[in-house]
């Protein structure tokens, strides 16, 4: 993924750019750091964020004693080629803190059917399945989680012959839940799914 990028190093006193990095799944920023020519490289030829660390004044691979390391997906360069924009796919918390970010934030994508997710997996590892009716539902086993699919479906289908909206629209929203739900369970998420209608899309 080596390719020369036109950055404007020598702007600053410290020949340092800014470099934002980007969750590539999420969207979530994740930290700032600086670069160099020389900690540009080998990002690009690591695959793995490098910042050249003030304080150390030397080179610093992200992750190297964590093991929470930050590969590389993509990186641009701004208008003003003074700062970069690295998007990368992080392998566990970035902050020093255990935090997900340096802005202690939870890094998933902000909208609420991601959010509805992450409700899902927390609630499907409930220690009994008295705790929630997911819990319960996951604790019944991908049968009845399927079955339950099926049931929403089929009675989606007969609200959308009538003309009662409010039950048409419960109804799906019934629908849409089971369906995160079985995407769970089968080890998937809403995001798997959008990528293969974004592949079908380019064809």
């Amino acid at each position: 993924m080596s390719t020369l990028l036109e950055v404007n190093f020598e702007k600053y006193a410290d020949g340092l750019a800014p470099a934002i990095v980007q969750d590539g799944s999420t969207g979530k920023v994740l930290m700032l750091g600086f670069m160099n020519r020389d900690a540009l490289d080998r990002t690009q030829a690591d695959g793995k964020v490098t910042f050249f660390s003030r304080s150390r004044k030397a080179l610093w691979t992200k992750g190297e004693e964590s093991g929470n390391f930050l590969l590389v997906k993509g990186i641009a360069v701004d208008c003003d080629h003074d700062t970069l924009l690295i998007k990368a796919e992080p392998l566990g918390p970035v902050c020093h803190t255990g935090a997900d970010t340096c802005w202690d934030e939870k890094n998933h994508r902000e909208d609420f059917l991601a959010s509805l997710e992450e409700v899902i997996e927390e609630r499907r590892r409930a220690s009994s399945p008295d705790e929630s009716y997911v819990a319960r539902l996951f604790s019944k086993g991908i049968n009845k989680i399927a079955q339950k699919v099926g049931e929403e479906a089929v009675e989606l289908v007969i609200e959308s012959k009538d003309h009662d909206d409010d039950l048409f629209l419960n109804e799906a929203a019934d629908l849409l839940f089971h369906y995160l739900i079985l995407l769970n369970a089968k080890g998937y998420n809403l995001q798997d799914v959008t990528a293969i209608l974004q592949e079908r899309h380019k064809k």
